[in-house]
């Protein structure tokens, strides 16, 4: 039997029906990689992988130094893969439950200062065309305002936005969607760029009219008439910004504020698009961190 059939890691990647492309993608490799290190150790398929294996896997990983997220993903994968084998019989147990991973004490998101901020919404760089700026301010009216991850504001097609009720159909992580307000302004710089959008679309580069294609029903374009792409959007924000930021920096700020302005844990979770709220708790760090220094450098007694 071959090692791609001891291991059955097609049948794995087949399971993973509610797990995002990346998700998907990125579990494989792990999995893959796992199964050569064991084996040039002596281990022959999944049924003789035991507990001290994946320490042993793990430890490797750590000496490696690897990111401490990243260690935690490739465990998590193992987690997936295993937790599989043993709900379809193929193994008697899970050797990865109670193997921990070194703790990750992990970044702060990084939230953008006012003037960071009224800059990516408002510097018009003066060589780009009327088209751009206008589509620029709708990107970023839009990341800002309702906190869309980069490759959820990409695949926004023109129907997504119900401008009526202030409100975006989102396609998130796993295929779930979820509506997200839209602001006004938002609202506003979407009406300006779509007044626009026709200059961008073109013909095709034998000069005939083109047939409809996906792209066509894209909200957001880049200069070649295709659906705008996460490489675009990080260029116009470089473009854009007083100093090196990335795009999902609007995402931490968006989530930022609300906290800071009284919303709940809750209502940010489900606006965010998160399946764990673990993963919105980190934003009540950045708040707690702010009002630290906003007392340090205001409190007279501070």
């Amino acid at each position: 039997m071959s090692a791609t059939d001891r291991w059955n890691i097609a049948g794995f990647v087949t399971s993973l029906t509610a797990s995002a492309s990346n998700t998907v993608s990125a579990y494989q490799r792990d999995v893959r990689l796992f199964s050569e290190w064991v084996e040039r150790h002596g281990v022959k398929g999944p049924t003789q992988v035991t507990k001290s294996h994946v320490r042993s896997y793990v430890a490797f990983l750590t000496t490696s130094k690897l990111a401490r997220r990243s260690i935690a993903r490739k465990k998590a994968a193992l987690g997936r893969y295993f937790g599989w084998l043993s709900r379809n019989g193929k193994v008697k147990v899970d050797p990865t439950l109670g193997v921990k991973t070194p703790a990750d004490k992990g970044r702060l998101p990084k939230v953008l200062t006012g003037e960071q901020l009224r800059t990516l919404l408002e510097r018009h760089p003066p060589e780009h065309p009327r088209w751009r700026h206008l589509r620029d301010d709708a990107v970023v009216e839009m990341l800002y305002g309702s906190g869309l991850r980069v490759s959820e504001l990409c695949a926004l097609d023109v129907d997504s936005v119900d401008a009526r009720r202030c409100v975006v159909r989102v396609m998130g992580k796993g295929s779930k969607e979820r509506q997200v307000p839209v602001s006004k302004p938002s609202v506003e710089a979407i009406r300006d760029w779509v007044k626009l959008r026709h200059e961008v679309v073109g013909e095709s580069e034998s000069g005939r009219a083109r047939t409809t294609t996906v792209d066509d029903l894209a909200l957001f374009l880049n200069h070649r008439g295709r659906r705008i792409t996460p490489r675009d959007v990080r260029r116009l924000i470089d473009d854009r910004a007083m100093s090196p930021t990335h795009p999902h920096a609007l995402r931490h700020t968006f989530a930022t504020h609300l906290l800071d302005n009284g919303a709940d844990l809750r209502t940010v979770q489900e606006l965010l698009g998160h399946a764990d709220v673990a993963t919105t708790q980190r934003y009540t760090h950045v708040s707690k961190e702010r009002l630290k220094t906003a007392y340090g450098a205001s409190h007279p007694r501070a």
